[in-house]
């Protein structure tokens, strides 16, 4: 299969069946923009089709993961309804793709993971971050529901209690603590992140791949299962609140730089 058709902000290569895209959208530390947003589920999907690809890695570009949605996409969504449900059938389309694709996908995260970075990134079936990234899903910081993803992952990968705190207050929780409460699988210095990124993707190339695949999907099964029953009631509540005064009071006080006053 052939991936030039990507955009330049999603680059992607193929090496001994090992597929890594990276996203480069590094003025806004690799958020999520118009063109990347329209391209992330039809590279899950094409990962899971192509024969040579075994296992897929997802990392940013520079010293960020990914840092959310980009500024333009949060700019739509306050200015029309209609351009926040472009994002959730995309959102729901990208992460219906990840836990559908067959083929192993390892999250390299290289900086922080924030918002819907951090969802991607907690999505992936291997996590392995450096020491220095942190993860943070800030949807109600900015008056909005955590709904495109984390209400059902968090805790899924950590638990209840840590996971209402995190989301429910929007702080960052560091690498080190992360893998502590189970929420990422792997921690390692910067400097060794490629090295043991890369020695776990060909351990998982090299091996039985219907065992490995199949192994994924039962894993995958409650995963599916509270995907299904979750995913349509957060985006909807997320969507009712990015019509509510705190998300657009949230949004003018990030880009101002000063604290939110909430309703």
């Amino acid at each position: 299969m052939n991936f030039d058709h990507y955009p330049p902000e999603l680059r992607v290569a193929r090496e001994q069946g090992v597929l890594t895209a990276t996203l480069d959208n590094p003025v806004e530390l690799n958020a999520v923009n118009e063109a990347i947003d329209d391209a992330l589920p039809q590279l899950f999907a094409d990962a899971d089709r192509d024969p040579e690809t075994r296992v897929l890695v997802l990392t940013g570009a520079g010293k960020a993961f990914c840092a959310g949605g980009s500024l333009a996409m949060i700019q739509s969504g306050l200015d029309s309804l209609n351009g926040f449900m472009v994002g959730y059938k995309n959102g729901k389309r990208m992460l219906q793709s990840m836990l559908e694709c067959d083929k192993p996908i390892i999250a390299k995260v290289n900086g922080d993971a924030i918002g819907l970075g951090a969802t991607l990134a907690l999505f992936a079936d291997i996590t392995v971050a450096a020491e220095s990234a942190r993860f943070c899903d800030p949807h109600v910081r900015v008056g909005l529901v955590a709904g495109d993803g984390g209400s059902i992952i968090w805790p899924a990968n950590m638990g209840f209690a840590a996971a209402k705190y995190f989301l429910l207050t929007g702080e960052k929780v560091s690498a080190r603590e992360a893998q502590a409460m189970g929420l990422i699988a792997k921690v390692t210095s910067s400097e060794q992140l490629d090295a043991e990124v890369d020695r776990i993707a060909r351990n998982l190339a090299s091996g039985a791949q219907q065992a490995i695949q199949f192994t994924k999907r039962v894993i995958n099964i409650p995963l599916r299962r509270a995907f299904v029953e979750m995913a349509d009631a957060g985006f909807a509540l997320e969507a009712i609140s990015s019509r509510h005064g705190d998300h657009r009071e949230g949004c003018s006080a990030f880009l101002e730089k000063r604290k939110p006053t909430f309703e």
